[in-house]
């Protein structure tokens, strides 16, 4: 289906990938349902994009990025509603909010935003953990973690450099050959 958005236009969305907020969002109860987006960018921010709003897109982010410590735990009725067992078949998400100044960037780790992967269902819940803060100061840690990221692109890219370096050596070597006969003339 093709849902029009103003942060990312015309988007084709398939019906499987729209998660349902019985509850809506805090704030936004009258909205039901979201998808998220991946710009695909480096930032490692989604987007949780309204379908009753386009308007309405949340940035998000998966919370164990800039905090591993990071622990949901959610209470019996909260798994009723969110029809799990466990949270190993959920993705949980931090809203942020990005001030002009992104250093200031912070993430809501009270209420984070669980999805059951299978139903589709998803919960904006607010922990009771006390330590839990709404506006914790996360753009450093995200920071470090992108810095440190490792992955196989690295390898890919070391790849492709000695393929170049390759490819250079061989044009330096055909110039040098083409070149040998016009010092010698």
């Amino acid at each position: 289906m093709k849902i029009q958005t103003t942060r990312f236009g015309e988007l084709e969305v398939d019906k499987k990938d729209i998660v349902t907020f019985k509850d809506g969002i805090l704030g936004f109860d009258n909205l039901k349902s979201f998808f998220v987006v991946d710009p695909g960018d480096q930032t490692l921010i989604l987007w949780l994009q309204s379908t009753d709003d386009k308007t309405v897109a949340f940035p998000v982010i998966e919370p164990k990025i800039f905090k591993p410590d990071y622990s949901v735990k959610l209470m019996p009725i909260d798994f009723a509603a969110l029809e799990l067992e466990n949270l190993n078949n959920a993705s949980v998400y931090t809203i942020l909010t990005i001030p002009q100044n992104v250093t200031e960037m912070s993430a809501n780790l009270k209420a984070p935003i669980i999805i059951n992967n299978k139903s589709k269902n998803a919960k904006q819940i607010v922990l009771q953990d006390s330590k839990l803060e709404v506006r914790f100061q996360m753009y450093n840690e995200l920071k470090k973690y992108i810095v440190n990221f490792n992955s196989d692109d690295t390898r890919r890219t070391n790849i492709q450099v000695q393929e170049n370096v390759q490819v250079q050596e061989k044009e330096q070597n055909n110039e040098t050959v083409q070149r040998t006969p016009e010092l010698n003339a």
